[in-house]
């Protein structure tokens, strides 16, 4: 299946990254949410990126208001008709994304791909859900998506071949390096990634050093471009560990258990930059 028009059902941080990503690559792109509201401060935010590679000379003027034109706003799920692949990147929520996925499985046409970017919930178990599981797969992208080479490809047990093929290609289209992982909680990236950083909570937990030092440990020892506990701000601290938690629930092993801090910070409301506190004051 050639790929010319992709849905992508969410206009936050990731679902305004995914447009901007497919659009500059010269995809048409319906981008619907919630609300005008909510669609409108998504192309804004595209806009203002655009604007940053504007200024730095990476795309042109023209350019940057061609691929502006390529998206399209909507509120209805009824304009995704047109894709032939809609890639669902609401809250990291099951029955939420169950309930997205179901509309969409009435709505498009049974040859239509349906993707999720989901990076903790299970795509089997998400493909099950529908009545096109063979046609259904993970993609998941990495914030900033503009900027990020990486997607993960993730197939479920009832994905296929040509379903895999076709949104590997599409994800090369957009100059993006997918990988193909199995499905498993946390794929890859981040079944390595937030353990990581529950441990570094831990590590600031127990007072082995502040928190500076261990992100500083980090980068200057690993070669990290950002410490643990600062990318932990910037995901989020509430996600870090609902993220962990899935892992404890599905892997059944203690090795997952959350960092009693990071629950703390969370009940205290200390999600990161979203709050303006997390770790490190913003």
């Amino acid at each position: 299946m050639s790929i010319q028009t992709v849905g992508i059902v969410g206009a936050g941080t990731m679902g305004n990254g995914i447009a901007q990503a497919c659009a500059v690559s010269g995809l048409q792109v319906v981008m619907v949410d919630i609300s005008d509201a909510a669609v409108a401060k998504g192309v804004a935010t595209v806009a203002k990126s655009l604007d940053r590679l504007v200024n730095k000379e990476k795309i042109s003027p023209a350019e940057k208001e061609a691929a502006l034109a390529r998206i399209q706003g909507s509120t209805r799920y009824d304009d995704l008709k047109g894709a032939q692949l809609v890639i669902e990147a609401a809250t990291e929520n099951h029955e939420l994304k169950v309930k997205i996925l179901q509309q969409l499985d009435a709505l498009l046409a049974p040859n239509v791909i349906i993707a999720s970017n989901t990076s903790s919930i299970s795509i089997t178990q998400l493909a099950a859900a529908t009545q096109r599981a063979d046609r259904f797969i993970g993609m998941h992208f990495f914030n900033p998506v503009p900027m990020m080479a990486l997607v993960e490809i993730i197939r479920g047990l009832q994905t296929s071949d040509a379903t895999h093929d076709t949104v590997h290609a599409m994800a090369l289209a957009l100059g993006k390096t997918p990988i193909t992982v199995k499905n498993a909680p946390g794929f890859v990236v981040n079944r390595i990634l937030v353990p990581m950083i529950n441990e570094a909570f831990f590590v600031l937990g127990e007072g082995l050093a502040d928190a500076e030092a261990i992100d500083a440990g980090m980068k200057l020892g690993c070669n990290q471009p950002i410490g643990p506990l600062a990318l932990a701000d910037m995901i989020g601290l509430d996600v870090c560990l609902a993220v962990m938690e899935v892992y404890l629930q599905e892997f059944g092993d203690s090795k997952y258990r959350p960092s009693p801090l990071l629950k703390e910070m969370v009940a205290a409301g200390r999600l990161g930059r979203k709050t303006g506190q997390g770790v490190y004051k913003y």
